[in-house]
């Protein structure tokens, strides 16, 4: 094996190894993003969920007072 082969083997085993480091960063990132998500995607279903609790208490407030209003 000529001293070029060698260093192009050598060379394109570098480039492997970068890949390989690459995606084993991407794929952490991305777990990470996929948690993020799903912590994301529950706080909003609390928010929702608050927001509605909020929403009935004001209806029903606004409904005492249209009622004290009346009397």
């Amino acid at each position: 094996m000529s001293i070029e082969n060698k260093r192009n083997i050598e060379a394109l085993e570098r480039k492997v190894d970068e890949l390989i480091a690459l995606s084993t960063k991407l794929s952490l990132e991305n777990d990470a993003l996929k948690l993020q998500l799903k912590e994301i995607r529950s706080d909003r279903a609390g928010l929702v969920e608050q927001r509605d609790t909020v929403r009935g208490q004001v209806e029903g407030m606004i409904t005492r007072l249209k009622s004290i209003e009346i009397a």
